[in-house]
């Protein structure tokens, strides 16, 4: 995976906008070595305050796309979608007892969705990166780093260099795969605005046996899903985030890995950076605090996902003809994960795939059937109603006598 193909206003192969064919500059030439420093300080200028530099990592996701396509959305585009959202919204009512999420419809294209999911990807990604940027400036023997001074910070800088270059890329390529805003499950766009991405909704219906409306049809269910789970229950947003969040802060870095990756770095060859691979260089070893977050945040998927499958089945299957096909499909979609999807979990050491997500449906469905529409939905009220990861073992046990609450079964 090229690490840096982007920088400062235009594209490029090469990190740091060298001369012709990406060859490193000449020491003996004064102009090179000024054009050379000039181009480095700019790239640590340009870096934030924080442990990614996001400029870049925007840079590097925008010329993946244009390298590898960006339609524009049409105008035709943008009413079948605002078309599908409203009735997915409407079908949906006798569904739940949240009312519509929806305050702002949009289809938009893959740049589109990088630009508005971005500020969630920050929150995400960031004490991970902090982590990889530490271990690189641990590298340096203590004696040297007190005796470094302003060139610790150029070590930093190059650490959230290289992390945004391949976020980016990361993020680049699950632009090119995800079919709406809530797609993977987390509230990554902007409140209240329910999205499709209109060429990837084309591109995953190429060869299959399904028209195009109904499969629209469908994501935006799931889409309008999400917004009404998301929108009516204040606590889950950042009990979601707060989950990732908590898990990505304990991972650790394989320092070994680390090291093997940047002692093949030459800072005289560009090319070095470019195939610089930072996957792998998490720990596999979990402390039960570690374990426990991980168990925390796979069961919080679980139960979106699961809520979201179960209304929108329920939604659907008198009004779809593929109704049982397409849930079935989305299932296994959303338990494999994409390209995209996997490639980003091996960079950052995070999963998104909600690993019990039959089971989570079954048990929202049990819920229907033993406490109706209200009585499961009543379970949102706080976070300590929420079914648990042992709930899952026994659905319509759990169903007929949920802790904390008392309603009359139906």
């Amino acid at each position: 995976m090229p690490l840096l193909r982007a920088y400062g206003g235009g594209v490029s192969d090469n990190p740091f906008g060298f001369a012709a064919g990406g060859q490193p500059p000449d020491p003996s030439d004064p102009q090179q070595m000024q054009q050379f420093l000039a181009q480095l300080q700019q790239l640590f200028a340009s870096s934030s305050a924080g442990p990614v530099n996001w400029d870049l990592a925007r840079q590097v996701a925008a010329s993946h796309l244009g390298t590898h396509g960006d339609p524009p959305v049409t105008d035709a585009q943008k009413s079948e979608v605002a078309e599908a959202l409203r009735l997915a919204d409407l079908w949906l009512e006798p569904t739940t007892t949240f009312p519509s999420g929806i305050q702002a419809t949009a289809a938009w294209n893959r740049n589109e969705w990088i630009y508005h999911t971005l500020e969630v990807w920050k929150q995400l990604c960031d004490p991970v990166a902090a982590h990889m940027v530490g271990a690189m400036g641990e590298l340096v023997p203590e004696q040297a780093r007190a005796s470094m001074g302003p060139m610790q910070s150029m070590v930093t800088a190059l650490g959230g260099a290289l992390f945004g270059g391949q976020l980016g890329q990361a993020l680049g390529s699950l632009a090119a795969e995800v079919l709406s805003a809530g797609d993977i499950g987390l509230p990554l766009g902007p409140a209240g605005t329910a999205a499709l991405v209109p060429a990837n909704l084309a591109g995953y219906g190429e060869g299959l046996d399904i028209e195009a409306g109904q499969l629209r049809l469908y994501v935006a269910l799931r889409e309008a899903a999400h917004q009404r789970l998301f929108g009516h229950v204040p606590w889950l947003r950042g009990h979601v985030l707060a989950a990732v969040e908590a898990y990505a802060a304990g991972i650790r870095v394989d320092r070994e890995a680390v090291e093997e990756a940047m002692s093949k770095v030459d800072p005289a060859d560009p090319e070095s950076m470019q195939q610089l691979q930072l996957e792998g260089i998490f720990s596999t070893d979990s402390s039960p605090e570690q374990a426990a977050a991980l168990s925390r945040l796979e069961t919080a998927l679980a139960l979106v996902e699961g809520w979201v499958s179960h209304v929108v089945e329920t939604a659907a299957t008198d009004r779809l003809p593929e109704a049982v096909g397409l849930a079935e499909m989305f299932r296994r979609r959303r338990a494999a994960g994409g390209p995209a999807e996997q490639t980003f979990a091996a960079l950052v050491g995070l999963e998104l795939r909600p690993r019990r997500l039959r089971e989570a449906t079954a048990l929202w469905a049990a819920l229907t059937t033993h406490r109706g529409v209200e009585g499961r939905d009543a379970l949102w009220g706080h976070p300590d109603l929420l079914p648990t990861n042992d709930d899952f073992a026994d659905p319509d046990g759990y169903a007929q006598h949920p802790p904390e609450l008392d309603f009359p079964p139906e």
